[in-house]
């Protein structure tokens, strides 16, 4: 099955678990933009009887790469005034795109920093700094922690003691990394242990690097924290041992022969891949830092600095028993609307309809899920009559080395591989078929025209008469097959359908992001 959480336990990457966890459109200003009024307005009386706390019409709670969206559309769409709408975030920077952290954050030369990529730069759109926030009227609540919410009386309570109301909330609390604690293993506090979420965690991964050059690195986990920060850690001349339980890296993604192709190529730039066992503890030096990882199978690892990435858990907490919840997240309907109809949840902690695989109900943990929803979900909340429901393609993507691979659908059913796996510059990729229809699309190295090819052939469930053949035909199978009309009158090529719109803005989110410098560029022949 694709990347999603909601399964009973948490993701094990690496740890020992002993027991099972429980087109830019032009837009003013508020105060001068066309009003798309909702029809409860917080009045004058409203706020002041909230004594010591604040009252506004819309709150967007969490900070990360879904509420720089959400704050984009609202400012386009023009549906609040001045002071209406907040943003309430334990960071203390405005939102902003997080795959940057472990991409263009971590190079040792002309590294990314803060404010080239603020939301949402990833989508080639613009960049929300401060001093847009402010001028869109939006207010920005930083350095804000919420400690409770209360769903009935439309209340949030910060850390500090004030209360904050609203009368539409738009959840855009994301996850968190979970922590080796959660599976029995002590010593995450260790300063040389990382962890990568958030740019307080990527500080300190950046002072473990600078601290480690030429020395060893352990990385406890194979999906895509721990891939991208292998490559990382290889740039910056650190000697790289990825640890994982699995049989081959990305898991839940990758077949073991496109794995296969990734881990040789890895293991040509110095990663070392150790399968098949789990962190049990550490061995550490006086000064409490890690100098050695000790695995089940007995084998102890030097490290002069560890990267964890075992997995992320939906960050729930606030409205758990308040709120339906479903495969570990937040339950939503088709607008992005949880079972308390002024509350809204969107990004890596909304479970929601996919459409496409019969309104199964999937919690998606990547950025493009993030802002695809954030925008579905303010304009369902300003015009709820001209929304329908969200109807999203699963979409993941990766770009590290000179490699960049792309993602469409569902892993389920027969694999048909295809494609040259063998050359340094590769172009291959997988096709899954189940039912006699495409169901999934994968391709390394493919063009944006290829992209949008797969993305059309998984969308019009594409049927599959002849799996020798489209073995043979290949990557050919897609470009023929998205060239013609659909038969039943549907959508054509021609048309330019919306979710064409979004496998382009899904390439050049891609290609925005890593185009900070990562690997890429002048850079990508010096190995």
């Amino acid at each position: 099955m694709i990347p999603r959480s909601g399964q009973t336990g948490p993701r094990t990457g690496g740890v020992e678990v002993e027991t099972q966890r429980k087109g830019h459109r032009h837009h003013h200003p508020p105060t001068q933009a066309k009003q798309v009024r909702a029809p409860w307005p917080a009045s004058r009386d409203e706020k002041e009887s909230q004594g010591m706390g604040r009252a506004f019409v819309y709150v967007v709670l969490g900070g990360g790469v879904a509420a720089g969206y959400a704050a984009l559309e609202f400012a386009r769409r023009g549906g609040y005034s001045r002071g209406e709408l907040c943003i309430i975030s334990e960071e203390a920077v405005a939102p902003y795109e997080r795959p940057a952290l472990s991409k263009g954050y971590l190079l040792p030369e002309g590294p990314s920093r803060l404010p080239k990529f603020h939301t949402c730069v990833g989508a080639n759109d613009e960049l929300l700094t401060t001093k847009w926030y402010k001028e869109q009227g939006i207010e920005l609540v930083l350095g804000t922690r919420v400690i409770s919410a209360d769903v009935r009386r439309k209340t949030l309570l910060t850390a500090t003691g004030e209360t904050i109301s609203y009368k539409m909330l738009i959840i855009a609390t994301g996850a968190r990394a979970l922590k080796l604690e959660e599976f029995g293993i002590s010593g995450s506090d260790a300063a040389n242990i990382c962890y990568l979420r958030n740019l307080e965690d990527a500080d300190k991964l950046v002072n473990a690097m600078n601290s480690c050059s030429g020395g060893n690195a352990v990385v406890i986990g194979g999906g895509y924290i721990g891939m991208e920060c292998a490559a990382a850690l290889v740039t910056n001349k650190i000697k790289v041992t990825m640890v994982f339980p699995e049989k081959h890296c990305m898991g839940r993604l990758f077949t073991e022969k496109i794995a296969e192709y990734y881990e040789s190529y890895y293991t040509s730039k110095g990663v070392t891949f150790t399968k098949g066992t789990v962190l049990t503890s550490f061995e550490k030096d006086s000064t409490g830092k890690v100098t050695s990882v000790i695995l089940k199978d007995g084998n102890h690892l030097p490290a002069d600095m560890v990267v964890v990435g075992i997995g992320i858990c939906a960050n729930t907490s606030l409205f758990e028993g308040q709120l339906l919840m479903e495969k570990g997240g937040i339950k939503v309907n088709g607008q992005m609307q949880t079972s308390d109809s002024s509350v809204y949840a969107v990004g890596d902690v909304a479970a929601f309809p996919i459409k496409l695989f019969d309104g199964d109900i999937r919690r998606l943990e990547h950025v493009d899920s993030a802002r695809r929803t954030a925008r579905h979900a303010v304009a369902a909340i300003l015009e709820p009559s001209k929304t329908r429901d969200v109807d999203y393609l699963p979409f993941f993507y990766s770009r590290v080395f000179t490699l960049s691979w792309q993602f469409y659908g569902d892993n389920v059913g027969e694999v048909v591989h295809y494609g040259d796996f063998t050359s340094s510059s590769p172009r291959f990729g997988a096709y899954w078929v189940g039912k006699g229809q495409i169901t999934g699309a994968f391709l390394e190295g493919g063009s944006q025209e290829e992209y949008e090819a797969l993305l059309l052939i998984v969308r019009r469930k594409t049927k599959v008469s002849n799996m020798s053949e489209l073995e043979k035909q290949g990557l050919a199978f897609a470009v023929q097959e998205s060239k013609k009309d659909l038969p039943d009158g549907g959508v054509t090529l021609g048309e330019k359908p919306a979710f064409v719109w979004y496998a382009t803005a899904g390439v050049v989110a891609a290609v925005s992001i890593s185009a900070f410098g990562y690997w890429y560029g002048r850079k990508r022949r010096r190995w």
